[in-house]
Protein backbone atom coordinates (compact mmCIF):
# COMPACT_ATOMS: atom_id res chain seq x y z
CA UNK A 1 0.00 0.00 0.00
CA UNK A 2 1.42 3.24 -1.04
CA UNK A 3 1.99 6.11 1.89
CA UNK A 4 1.50 9.26 2.19
CA UNK A 5 4.49 11.36 2.84
CA UNK A 6 3.88 13.71 5.85
CA UNK A 7 5.05 17.43 5.24
CA UNK A 8 8.50 17.89 8.05
CA UNK A 9 8.00 20.95 10.38
CA UNK A 10 10.89 22.04 11.99
CA UNK A 11 9.82 23.46 15.11
CA UNK A 12 12.11 25.80 17.55
CA UNK A 13 12.33 24.65 21.22
CA UNK A 14 12.88 27.24 23.58
CA UNK A 15 12.22 24.98 26.74
CA UNK A 16 9.01 26.66 27.16
CA UNK A 17 4.96 25.68 27.14
CA UNK A 18 4.38 27.73 23.77
CA UNK A 19 6.87 25.71 22.09
CA UNK A 20 5.87 23.11 23.54
CA UNK A 21 2.09 23.54 22.99
CA UNK A 22 2.86 24.53 19.20
CA UNK A 23 4.97 20.83 18.59
CA UNK A 24 2.62 19.10 20.45
CA UNK A 25 -0.48 20.59 18.34
CA UNK A 26 1.26 20.13 14.81
CA UNK A 27 2.09 16.60 15.65
CA UNK A 28 -1.82 15.88 16.35
CA UNK A 29 -2.51 17.78 12.93
CA UNK A 30 -0.63 14.89 11.00
CA UNK A 31 3.24 16.68 10.62
CA UNK A 32 5.98 15.19 11.13
CA UNK A 33 7.68 17.21 13.73
CA UNK A 34 11.27 17.96 14.53
CA UNK A 35 12.41 20.00 17.21
CA UNK A 36 15.84 21.90 17.47
CA UNK A 37 17.10 23.75 20.24
CA UNK A 38 19.15 26.87 19.38
CA UNK A 39 22.20 27.34 21.99
CA UNK A 40 23.10 30.81 21.96
CA UNK A 41 25.29 31.88 23.99
CA UNK A 42 28.99 31.12 24.04
CA UNK A 43 29.62 30.30 27.58
CA UNK A 44 27.72 28.51 30.24
CA UNK A 45 24.19 30.28 31.20
CA UNK A 46 24.10 29.25 34.70
CA UNK A 47 25.07 32.37 36.06
CA UNK A 48 21.46 33.95 34.33
CA UNK A 49 18.01 32.26 35.21
CA UNK A 50 18.25 28.40 34.56
CA UNK A 51 14.90 29.00 32.60
CA UNK A 52 15.85 31.81 30.05
CA UNK A 53 16.40 30.22 26.29
CA UNK A 54 19.81 30.16 26.67
CA UNK A 55 20.11 28.50 30.50
CA UNK A 56 20.63 24.62 30.38
CA UNK A 57 17.32 24.13 31.89
CA UNK A 58 15.64 25.73 29.07
CA UNK A 59 17.60 22.82 26.71
CA UNK A 60 16.75 19.70 29.78
CA UNK A 61 12.88 20.79 29.55
CA UNK A 62 12.69 21.14 25.49
CA UNK A 63 14.52 17.53 25.35
CA UNK A 64 12.08 15.76 27.84
CA UNK A 65 8.89 17.64 25.86
CA UNK A 66 10.26 16.34 22.63
CA UNK A 67 10.80 12.88 24.20
CA UNK A 68 7.34 12.85 25.71
CA UNK A 69 5.97 13.51 22.55
CA UNK A 70 8.07 10.59 20.77
CA UNK A 71 9.86 13.08 18.32
CA UNK A 72 13.56 14.19 17.51
CA UNK A 73 15.49 16.71 19.55
CA UNK A 74 18.60 18.52 18.37
CA UNK A 75 20.57 21.61 20.08
CA UNK A 76 22.55 23.49 17.19
CA UNK A 77 25.24 26.01 18.47
CA UNK A 78 24.36 29.08 17.41
CA UNK A 79 26.09 30.99 19.69
CA UNK A 80 28.82 32.60 17.35
CA UNK A 81 25.85 34.16 15.60
CA UNK A 82 24.04 35.62 18.08
CA UNK A 83 27.26 37.11 19.49
CA UNK A 84 27.66 39.04 16.25
CA UNK A 85 24.13 40.08 15.00
CA UNK A 86 22.43 40.44 18.19
CA UNK A 87 24.36 41.13 21.00
CA UNK A 88 26.82 43.68 19.39
CA UNK A 89 23.60 45.37 17.66
CA UNK A 90 21.87 45.79 20.75
CA UNK A 91 25.12 47.22 22.40
CA UNK A 92 25.57 49.30 19.18
CA UNK A 93 22.56 50.89 19.20
CA UNK A 94 22.45 51.96 22.84
CA UNK A 95 26.00 53.35 21.94
CA UNK A 96 24.46 55.08 19.17
CA UNK A 97 21.60 56.62 21.42
CA UNK A 98 19.08 54.14 20.49
CA UNK A 99 16.28 51.97 22.15
CA UNK A 100 17.17 48.29 20.55
CA UNK A 101 14.80 45.28 20.57
CA UNK A 102 17.00 42.63 20.20
CA UNK A 103 13.95 40.10 19.68
CA UNK A 104 13.06 41.06 16.18
CA UNK A 105 17.12 40.86 15.23
CA UNK A 106 17.09 37.27 16.66
CA UNK A 107 13.98 36.61 14.93
CA UNK A 108 14.89 37.15 11.55
CA UNK A 109 18.37 36.77 11.49
CA UNK A 110 18.31 33.01 13.67
CA UNK A 111 15.16 31.70 14.69
CA UNK A 112 13.66 32.22 10.78
CA UNK A 113 17.47 32.56 9.42
CA UNK A 114 19.46 29.60 11.10
CA UNK A 115 16.90 27.76 11.70
CA UNK A 116 15.20 28.02 7.77
CA UNK A 117 18.52 26.99 6.97
CA UNK A 118 18.80 23.92 9.47
CA UNK A 119 15.20 23.12 8.40
CA UNK A 120 16.45 22.87 4.98
CA UNK A 121 19.45 20.28 5.49
CA UNK A 122 16.86 18.33 7.54
CA UNK A 123 14.57 18.11 4.88
CA UNK A 124 12.24 20.35 6.56
CA UNK A 125 9.13 22.60 4.54
CA UNK A 126 8.58 24.58 7.44
CA UNK A 127 9.82 26.41 10.56
CA UNK A 128 7.33 26.90 13.83
CA UNK A 129 7.16 28.48 16.65
CA UNK A 130 5.38 29.22 19.58
CA UNK A 131 4.59 32.85 18.59
CA UNK A 132 1.50 34.54 18.79
CA UNK A 133 0.94 35.40 15.32
CA UNK A 134 -1.49 34.87 12.32
CA UNK A 135 -0.63 34.48 8.33
CA UNK A 136 -2.82 34.62 5.75
CA UNK A 137 -2.72 34.72 2.06
CA UNK A 138 -3.21 37.65 0.34
CA UNK A 139 -6.38 38.31 -1.86
CA UNK A 140 -4.49 37.47 -5.12
CA UNK A 141 -2.75 34.50 -3.51
CA UNK A 142 0.94 35.83 -3.68
CA UNK A 143 1.98 37.71 -0.64
CA UNK A 144 1.24 35.94 2.85
CA UNK A 145 0.49 38.46 5.41
CA UNK A 146 1.67 38.87 8.95
CA UNK A 147 -1.86 39.16 11.09
CA UNK A 148 -1.87 40.02 14.89
CA UNK A 149 -2.52 36.62 17.18
CA UNK A 150 -6.40 36.39 18.18
CA UNK A 151 -5.28 36.80 22.06
CA UNK A 152 -5.25 40.99 22.03
CA UNK A 153 -3.00 40.13 25.68
CA UNK A 154 -0.17 38.06 23.93
CA UNK A 155 -0.03 39.49 20.27
CA UNK A 156 3.20 38.81 19.03
CA UNK A 157 3.16 39.79 15.70
CA UNK A 158 5.63 42.73 16.27
CA UNK A 159 8.42 41.09 17.01
CA UNK A 160 7.95 39.20 13.21
CA UNK A 161 7.40 42.46 11.37
CA UNK A 162 10.57 42.11 9.90
CA UNK A 163 10.18 38.76 8.47
CA UNK A 164 11.00 38.13 4.80
CA UNK A 165 8.11 36.93 2.71
CA UNK A 166 10.53 34.09 1.73
CA UNK A 167 10.24 33.62 5.45
CA UNK A 168 6.70 33.94 5.95
CA UNK A 169 5.91 31.69 3.47
CA UNK A 170 7.94 28.84 5.50
CA UNK A 171 6.66 29.70 8.64
CA UNK A 172 3.66 28.14 10.93
CA UNK A 173 2.37 30.01 14.13
CA UNK A 174 -0.30 27.06 15.52
CA UNK A 175 -1.06 28.96 18.47
CA UNK A 176 -2.32 32.16 16.39
CA UNK A 177 -5.61 31.41 17.06
CA UNK A 178 -5.28 30.26 20.78
CA UNK A 179 -4.83 32.37 24.20
CA UNK A 180 -1.99 31.79 26.52
CA UNK A 181 -4.62 29.87 28.55
CA UNK A 182 -5.37 27.61 25.70
CA UNK A 183 -1.72 26.85 25.19
CA UNK A 184 -1.27 25.88 28.86
CA UNK A 185 -3.98 23.37 28.93
CA UNK A 186 -2.84 22.10 25.84
CA UNK A 187 0.28 21.35 27.52
CA UNK A 188 -1.53 19.78 30.65
CA UNK A 189 -3.59 17.65 28.08
CA UNK A 190 -0.61 15.67 27.15
CA UNK A 191 1.62 15.40 30.62
CA UNK A 192 4.10 18.12 29.12
CA UNK A 193 6.35 19.36 32.10
CA UNK A 194 6.62 22.66 30.77
CA UNK A 195 2.64 23.34 31.26
CA UNK A 196 2.84 25.73 34.41
CA UNK A 197 6.39 26.96 33.47
CA UNK A 198 6.82 30.63 34.37
CA UNK A 199 6.72 33.31 31.54
CA UNK A 200 10.29 34.81 30.63
CA UNK A 201 9.33 38.67 29.98
CA UNK A 202 12.47 39.49 29.87
CA UNK A 203 15.84 40.38 27.64
CA UNK A 204 16.77 36.63 28.08
CA UNK A 205 20.62 37.99 28.05
CA UNK A 206 20.53 40.41 30.24
CA UNK A 207 21.04 39.52 33.72
CA UNK A 208 18.55 40.65 36.56
CA UNK A 209 17.71 43.42 34.00
CA UNK A 210 20.49 45.46 34.64
CA UNK A 211 21.31 46.92 30.65
CA UNK A 212 24.05 48.86 31.91
CA UNK A 213 26.36 46.31 34.07
CA UNK A 214 25.54 43.61 31.03
CA UNK A 215 26.73 46.28 28.98
CA UNK A 216 29.75 47.63 30.80
CA UNK A 217 30.98 44.09 30.55
CA UNK A 218 30.13 43.69 27.18
CA UNK A 219 32.57 46.51 26.67
CA UNK A 220 35.08 44.85 28.56
CA UNK A 221 35.09 41.62 26.45
CA UNK A 222 35.06 43.20 23.27
CA UNK A 223 37.91 44.57 24.44
CA UNK A 224 39.28 42.08 25.44
CA UNK A 225 38.92 39.49 22.29
CA UNK A 226 39.93 42.64 20.30
CA UNK A 227 43.80 42.27 22.33
CA UNK A 228 43.73 38.42 21.71
CA UNK A 229 43.02 39.22 17.95
CA UNK A 230 45.48 41.66 17.78
CA UNK A 231 47.93 39.46 20.11
CA UNK A 232 47.19 36.22 17.53
CA UNK A 233 48.32 38.65 14.18
CA UNK A 234 51.50 39.06 15.20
Amino acid sequence: METTKKTRVIVGMSGGVDSSAAAALLLEQGYEVVGITLKLWPQDCLSRAEDKCCGPQAVTDARAVCHKLGIPHYLVDESESFQKQVIANFAAEYKAGRTPNPCVICNEKLKFGALLDRARQLGGEFVATGHFARLEKSANGRRTLLKKGRDPLKDQSYFLFSLRQDQLARSLFPLGEKTKLDSRQAARDRDLKTADKEESMEICFVPDNDYGKFLEASKLAQRHRARLSTCRDR
